[in-house]
């Protein structure tokens, strides 16, 4: 079926949006998810935590940014839609986002003995955000359903995504520290490895509750047979983490790594399961990606901007991600 401009220039900024926000999710998903696990580290293997993270979490959230805006300014209506119905988990994250901004600065300008203060506010608004975003996530798969069962699953989402953040926030660690604090992150990801896979698993449940449409898309023949792969992946990812954070000496062998790319399979699957799940609609049930698009015209405009924009954040990206790659040293500002 050949498709005009007019019905392409949609799907591609759906493409785009979707990219950023995944982008982000995994990401600013690792920096927040060592934000929550603050705590749990003596104060020397806080300002190890904090360098790993140090010259990558504000860029992170670039992706963020580009998401909403293209969110904003190519889908408009569903963006009112979205808003309305997620105005104060947004404003939460906000909030979360904010104050994570001013813990890191002023964690080491403060005076010494308001140091813990500063970290535990770090954690504080990690703790707010990815709540937040998991209170979101559980809304919109439940197609912002008021009803008791609706606000138990975002509730559900809220409090295990906080968990998928830490085990991706560990998986970092394991490849970024040395010592001690790489056995206490193998550690940490033992433990949220199964929070996370609760919240997949009740995604994947409720997302067909919601949309009947989705049962036939993944349970009809050949369609089964095509996606199967998906579930398997991520079982044989799951899998993967817990051989290796079960198993110490791999780690010292260096395949810590193995974590952290099993994790961001796992969420990349994840997405591209909802997203399958859900296309055409931009809003569950209420909204096409046609429906939510502004005009051809303005469309067309907005266009070369992001033709232009895009490229240069994934350069800068990989750029920062290649300077900065090595193994994460205390923290020094003489």
């Amino acid at each position: 079926m050949n498709m005009s401009w007019a019905e392409m220039l949609p799907l591609i900024f759906l493409a785009v949006m979707g990219l950023a926000l995944l982008a982000y999710v995994v990401l600013d998903g690792y920096d927040l998810g060592v934000g929550l696990l603050l705590p749990l580290a003596q104060e020397p293997q806080q300002d190890t935590m904090i360098a790993s993270i140090g010259p990558f979490w504000d860029a992170n959230e670039t992706w963020l940014v580009l998401g909403v805006g293209v969110l904003l300014v190519a889908f408009p209506m569903a963006h009112g839609l979205v808003l309305q119905a997620l105005y104060l988990p947004v404003a939460v994250m906000l909030i979360g986002l904010i104050l994570r901004g001013v813990a890191f600065d002023f964690r080491v300008k403060a005076p010494l003995a308001y140091k813990p203060f500063w970290n535990h506010a770090f954690f504080a608004g990690s703790l707010l955000a990815s709540a937040a975003q998991g209170w979101m996530l559980g809304s919109y798969v439940t197609g912002f359903d008021p009803g008791l069962l609706g606000l138990a699953f975002s509730l559900g989402i809220a409090l295990t995504l906080p968990a998928a953040y830490v085990l991706l926030g560990a998986g970092w660690l394991i490849m970024k520290a040395e010592g001690d604090l790489q056995l206490r992150a193998v550690a940490w990801a033992r433990r949220a490895m199964w929070p996370m896979a609760l919240a997949l698993v009740g995604i994947s449940v409720a997302t067909p509750l919601v949309n009947p449409a989705v049962v036939e898309r993944w349970f009809g023949v050949p369609e089964v047979f095509a996606l199967l792969p998906v579930p398997l992946s991520c079982g044989l990812a799951l899998l993967a983490i817990r051989w290796v954070v079960t198993h110490p000496e791999v780690v010292r062998a260096g395949y810590g790594w193995v974590v952290f790319a099993a994790t961001v399979l796992i969420f990349v699957l994840a997405f591209f399961g909802l997203s399958y799940s859900i296309f055409p609609d931009i809003v569950i049930g209420r909204m096409t990606v046609w429906e939510a698009a502004i005009g051809t015209a303005s469309l067309q405009v907005i266009f070369y901007g992001v033709a232009i924009t895009l490229p240069v954040i994934i350069l800068y990206t990989v750029f920062m991600y290649r300077v900065f790659w090595g193994k994460a040293r205390a923290l020094s500002y003489s």
